[in-house]
């Protein structure tokens, strides 16, 4: 088939990596966000999408919305079959939707109807899933609602960050979308409905959500460094100001500490939650690199009754 693959951060590299390196589909042209001020500078930078196909030769196109009439014109004239889509990060109108033949087919990293939005991965990790995975389906107008095409599954592993769960969902994710092209291209494929039940909504995790709560069980405030790792980034005050936390290592034999209390050792920093301690392994105080929690200790010079978050 002739494709327009639709995507924007290095998540979705790998699968275009994949549709280009297929030998069966044309990967005719790319849609990706406009390029953005990243850096120190502030200066433009084009999305890893945009840098890729341009490597590859392949046509870009960057939208400021994808309703403009001359991207709308453009992509009417290349007369895709199918567009996949990965990360894209924009809403499609359905003027959009209805010019390639076979739809937009969106690679979502949840197995659907779980986790319906723009954070699945954060949100399976914050909610403690054992198991999670990508799904490929049809967009609608809906968020995330059109009838699913293939599914593949990833066990999430008890140390597991966002970044690193994501890692390998893209390269997974993108076997699938390339095999969900080959079965709509010879019909073997058909989209099945998702099921009303078990839906859940994942709605983009703000800075405010990254703010680690004490009081709550260590699982808890693991799960949420971890879903927040590496952005947005969970974080806590000391003296007040934010630290950021990496990594940190449940403590379940450490069990005199209150909510937020630190405690240092010779080679370790200890803080109390609402059951256990946790270990904090790793943070990043404000304007500073990221260091061992230890050598941050060490440099604070932490009294003894000092704690997290204004506790």
């Amino acid at each position: 088939m002739k494709l327009v693959f639709a995507g924007t951060p290095e998540v979705a590299v790998p699968a275009l990596d994949a549709l280009i390196a297929s030998g069966r589909h044309e990967v005719a042209a790319v849609v990706t966000r406009p390029d953005a001020p990243a850096g120190r500078g502030r200066r433009l930078v084009a999305s890893p999408v945009a840098e890729r196909a341009e490597e590859a030769g392949i046509e870009v196109l960057k939208p400021n919305r994808p309703r403009d009439e001359d991207f709308l014109a453009r992509l009417r004239e290349i007369a895709p079959d199918c567009c996949p889509v990965v990360a894209y990060g924009a809403l499609l109108p359905r003027v959009a939707l209805d010019i390639p033949a076979h739809g937009w087919v969106n690679l979502h990293f949840s197995l659907l109807p779980a986790w319906r939005g723009a954070a699945p991965v954060q949100h399976s990790i914050m909610a403690g899933d054992e198991i999670t995975g990508a799904s490929t389906f049809l967009i609608e107008e809906g968020l995330d609602s059109g009838p699913v095409y293939g599914t593949v599954t990833e066990r999430i592993r008890p140390t597991d960050t966002s970044g690193d769960l994501l890692t390998r969902l893209a390269f997974a994710g993108a076997g699938l979308l390339e095999a969900t092209m080959d079965g709509i291209e010879d019909g073997t494929l058909k989209a099945v409905p998702q099921p009303a039940d078990g839906v859940t909504l994942a709605p983009k995790i703000t800075v405010e959500d990254a703010q680690v709560d004490w009081s709550a069980p260590a699982l808890r405030v693991d799960r949420v460094v971890r879903g927040c790792t590496p952005a947005p980034g969970a974080w806590t005050t000391f003296r007040g100001e934010r630290l950021k936390l990496i990594q940190v290592t449940p403590r379940p034999e450490v069990t005199d500490l209150a909510p937020g209390r630190l405690s240092v050792g010779k080679n370790n920093v200890h803080v109390g939650t609402g059951s256990h301690a946790v270990e904090l392994v790793w943070v990043q105080a404000q304007g500073k690199k990221p260091m061992k929690a230890a050598d941050w200790a060490r440099g604070v010079r932490i009294g003894a009754a000092e704690t997290l978050g204004g506790v």
